[in-house]
């Protein structure tokens, strides 16, 4: 059996936990691929991320014991599942989202109360909840089970607790298979959203498993909640603290698309995803053998000096081929441009239910911990 390589850093560490932003800048220029014995290999440059992303036979997603459609498969399975629910994030479907979808915005912005106010519990959390309910067709009577799902599922990550995550898992699950059931159960009459619409589909002639539209719902589902949640606390922060920006965007809506996409590049609101090497591979001067876990460093890779420069410059002009906000490769987010339109929706809603927004004095902002990303709370002054 080989010897474990040199421990590098600590992921645990509160140092790390405390600014995980600015601890992988540190960790970066020194170590663009570090180990540990927690995560194994992570990898922090922006090139060695790349070399992952393109070597799909290298590196594999497939990282999970549990079935993981289509996010923990390879090809050729992966391409079988991609091809069918890129339809569901078109032009078409986005345009037909897009009233409802502003309309929440909206309500939820102007709800907001004048004075200081708790932007993660107010606005983040409830938004990226019904909206995600809203473009899959659920029920309001799901909206608070789920709120409170995601609480104990985020405190049980937070743990490290695997019998609770699992628990919360199942109940999740139990929510999906019920609306399963009862869709099947009205026939023509069940209601035309997009959970209906993928009960009639079909990968390589046959329909999907039970098993296979619970995960793909799943995975739809909690990972809109957690990133969408944390990039309107980013956003939002940024541009309480960065008032020159506000005001350009107040002043220009036109450039929310560019200044989102650039924000959340600069912190970023996913702070990894996971692969596993399938054989001998080399990166960034490190041999890996077959059978090495691996952390891809996102809120890393995206503040590259190599490629950014100074990576907290905010910059309209960037070639946006270079952000790795929404991945790159075969295994690109399908479910960007749905992000995309929910974060200028939100945000275009704030700036025109408000005067200003800006810091308070003495309300600190609370940091999300690892895996989280963005802020567990945040308190602006909205006027």
């Amino acid at each position: 059996m080989a010897d474990k390589p040199p421990i590098d850093w600590d992921p645990r560490a509160e140092a790390v936990l405390q600014d995980q932003i600015a601890a992988y800048d540190e960790l970066r220029r020194r170590c663009p691929v570090a180990y540990s014995d927690y995560l194994q290999w992570s990898v922090l440059g922006h090139r060695e991320v790349r070399r992952i992303l393109e070597d799909h036979h290298g590196f594999s997603n497939a990282v999970s014991r549990h079935l993981s459609v289509p996010n923990g498969m390879d090809p050729p399975e992966h391409g079988r599942y991609r091809r069918l629910i890129e339809p569901y994030f078109d032009d078409k479907r986005m345009a037909a989202f897009e009233p409802a979808c502003r309309e929440l915005a909206r309500r939820l912005a102007t709800a907001l109360p004048k004075g200081e106010c708790e932007m993660m519990a107010s606005l983040a959390q409830p938004f990226s909840l019904r909206v995600q309910c809203a473009f899959l067709g659920w029920p309001a009577s799901l909206h608070e089970p789920l709120r409170q799902w995601a609480g104990k599922n985020h405190r049980a990550t937070l743990a490290g607790d695997r019998a609770q995550l699992a628990a919360v898992a199942t109940e999740f699950d139990g929510y999906i298979r019920t609306l399963l059931a009862e869709r099947r159960a009205l026939g023509a009459d069940a209601p035309d959203d997009l959970t209906t619409a993928l009960l009639r589909e079909r990968v390589s002639g046959r329909p999907m498993t039970d098993e296979e539209l619970v995960s793909l719902l799943r995975n739809w589902t909690v990972g809109e909640l957690g990133t969408i949640t944390a990039s309107i606390g980013i956003l939002i922060h940024y541009l309480a603290e960065h008032g020159e920006v506000q005001r350009q965007l107040r002043q220009d809506a036109s450039l929310l698309p560019a200044a989102i996409d650039e924000i959340l590049r600069i912190h970023a609101p996913l702070i990894s995803n996971r692969r596993v090497t399938t054989r001998e591979v080399e990166v960034g001067g490190q041999t890996l053998v077959a059978g090495e876990r691996i952390s891809i460093l996102w809120a890393s890779a995206n503040r590259d000096e190599a490629v950014f420069g100074d990576p907290d410059e905010f910059r309209l002009d960037r070639d946006p081929a270079d952000n790795l906000l929404y991945g790159a490769g075969i295994h690109v987010c399908p479910g960007a441009p749905l992000a995309r339109l929910e974060l200028r929706l939100v945000l275009e809603a704030m700036l025109q239910a408000s005067d200003w927004w800006s810091l308070p004095p003495g309300r600190e902002p609370v940091r999300a911990r690892y895996p989280g990303s963005g802020f567990s709370t945040l308190w602006v002054g909205l006027e």
